[in-house]
Order: structure tokens, then C-alpha cells, then sequence
């Protein structure tokens, strides 16, 4: 169990906004990565677009890593380690069902996460979470319901990728809770993008050697290198946000806005796609987005009156 690890001062009103505004940009923008891999996937596979994001980042942040000589790890080298690969994990999985799924769709069954990880945060990292932030979370994911308006198809075995990247993803933000105490955003995502190129790497030479089709390797063309780079871009400057928002405020407090991704995600698939959304879609997109402004106007509320934070000598 890792140790618990004290939150940010969220009794600081702007501390919190800050990380709440930070994460709302970082979900608005993230859905750019899926619609460019989705772009992509008639000729690139799963595997290979993820391992084009994480050489992107890598070489995105490798100058800013030089320039400020700050790379950190200390004794936690294997967490940073686990967090790569299990964001590479997430990448792949999520890459494979874009393949079959409308980019709506697979983020809609993707929000199982935020109840994951909120419940992983209680139980793994020892933050509290009330009653009504809960509240505002399932709230949200009824939205995403009727969004995806399930069915046989959406919840089949399809299903269980956007499932699996659900699982990834939350064990990868907890992971990063913890880590954002002790170590830089730069330094974060700089070794997030080492390890998930080395674990895609991999996966991409059993790919070529197995003919696996997922994970098999071509040689990329010009446009296609340029989306890839596009793609990079995104995530690295996504993920930089998410850093930042989770040394704001804590995983709780963040979690209703992961949902506001299905408003980017239904606007990109309209335009690029051309996936028009029914007048039952743009009613979960409103739930989303109102469960995420009820847990904003909370979080403003009650750092104006914060409550006493209980020490070790008063438990």
C-alpha cells in the first residue's frame, strides 16, 4: 500500500481553482490525441501510434530536461517505471478500440474511471471524499449513459478495451498523485514518456516478429508522420496539465471534469468524423458539464470557509 501522502493546500482558494482550471483545459484538449489516432488507424496500427506519442514526448521534453538539469527519480525509479508503462498500456488499448468504435463512444465507456480512481484515492492514498463530490460523479457518468446509449455491441467484448484503458489510467493517475509531492511535472512526464516508449518498443519488435496486427510496425508517410507528431504534441502538453492540476488540488476534487472529455471528444468526431450528435447526446453533455461546474462552485465555497484539518496529536 503506498503511504498516504498530504494534499495540497486546498484550503488555499487559489490553489484549487488553479488545478480545476488546469484540468478542464487538459480534458478539453486530450480527446485531439484519439481523434488524430483514430485518423490514423486505417494505415498505422494501435501499437505504433502509441509508440509515436511517447517518442514525441520524449523529444519534446528532452531539451527542456538538459536546459534545466533537474531530472529527479531518487528511490522511486520503479514508479516511475510502472506509471510509463501503464500509460503506454492505456494508450494501446484505447488506440484498439478507436479502431472499431466512435470516438464518442469508446470516452463514454472510458468514464468509468473517474469512480475507480476516486475510490482507489480513498483506499490507496488516504484522501477523504464527500458524500457529494460522489454525488457529482455519478451524476456525470449518467451523463456519459446516455450518451452512449448502451447496447449489446457497446458492451460486449469491444467494450472491455475502453474498460481496460479505465483501469490503466486511474492506477497511472494515482501514481502520479503520489509522485507530484516529491517530483517536477517535467521530470514526471519526461520519464513517463522513457518508459512508455520502452515498453511500446517492445511490443512493437513482438509485433513485427509475430505479425501481430495491433502492434505490427509499417513505415510511416509524410502526412502521417506529421499526424503522429501532432498527436505527440497534444498528449505531451495534455498530460503536462494533469501533472500541474494534481499538484493543486486532490484526486476527489479533480475527477467530475475528467467527464467534460465527451464535449471535446462529440465536437471532434462531429467535425472530423462527421458523427452528428442526437438531441439525447447533447442533453448528457449538459449533465457532464454540470456536474463539473457544481464541483467547482463547491470547491470555491469552501475554501472561503475552510474546515480544520485534523493532525496527528488531535487523532
Amino acid at each position: 500500500m503506498i503511504r498516504a501522502v498530504r494534499a495540497p493546500n486546498e484550503t488555499s482558494m487559489g490553489s484549487v481553482s488553479q488545478g480545476m482550471v488546469l484540468m478542464i483545459l487538459a480534458m478539453l484538449l486530450l480527446p485531439g490525441i484519439d481523434a488524430v489516432a483514430k485518423l490514423v488507424s486505417g494505415s498505422i496500427s494501435a501499437g505504433q501510434a502509441a509508440w509515436a506519442r511517447f517518442l514525441f514526448q520524449v523529444l519534446l521534453l528532452a531539451p527542456f530536461v538538459l536546459w534545466q538539469r533537474k531530472l529527479t527519480w531518487d528511490v522511486k525509479l520503479w514508479a516511475h517505471a510502472a506509471r510509463g508503462f501503464l500509460i503506454a498500456l492505456a494508450t494501446l488499448l484505447f488506440f484498439s478500440a478507436l479502431k472499431v468504435m466512435p470516438l464518442a463512444d469508446a470516452i463514454a465507456i472510458f468514464f468509468v474511471q473517474p469512480f475507480i480512481v476516486t475510490l482507489l484515492a480513498a483506499l490507496i492514498l488516504g484522501e477523504a471524499f464527500g458524500w457529494r463530490r460522489m454525488v457529482a460523479i455519478a451524476i456525470g457518468f449518467s451523463g456519459t449513459l446516455l450518451i452512449i446509449k448502451p447496447s449489446y455491441d457497446a458492451f460486449g467484448l469491444t467494450a472491455l478495451l475502453p474498460v481496460g484503458t479505465a483501469l490503466s489510467f486511474a492506477l497511472y493517475v494515482i501514481l502520479t498523485r503520489w509522485l507530484v509531492q516529491t517530483t517536477s511535472a517535467l521530470s514526471m512526464q519526461f520519464l513517463a514518456g522513457v518508459f512508455g516508449l520502452i515498453t511500446m518498443s517492445v511490443a512493437l519488435a513482438f509485433g513485427d516478429a509475430y505479425d501481430v496486427g495491433f502492434i505490427a510496425p509499417v513505415w510511416p508517410t509524410l502526412m502521417e508522420w506529421q499526424l503522429l507528431a501532432l498527436l505527440g504534441i497534444i498528449a505531451t502538453t495534455g498530460h503536462v496539465l494533469v501533472v500541474l492540476a494534481y499538484s493543486r488540488a486532490s484526486v476527489a476534487v479533480l475527477a467530475p471534469f475528467q467527464y467534460l472529455e465527451i464535449v471535446s471528444a462529440t465536437t471532434l468526431g462531429f467535425l472530423i468524423f462527421n458523427d452528428l450528435p442526437d438531441p439525447l447526446t447533447w442533453v448528457g453533455i449538459a449533465i457532464i458539464v454540470s456536474s463539473g461546474l457544481f464541483v467547482f462552485y463547491r470547491e470555491r465555497k469552501l475554501s472561503k470557509h475552510p474546515t480544520p484539518v485534523a493532525t496527528p496529536e488531535s487523532v
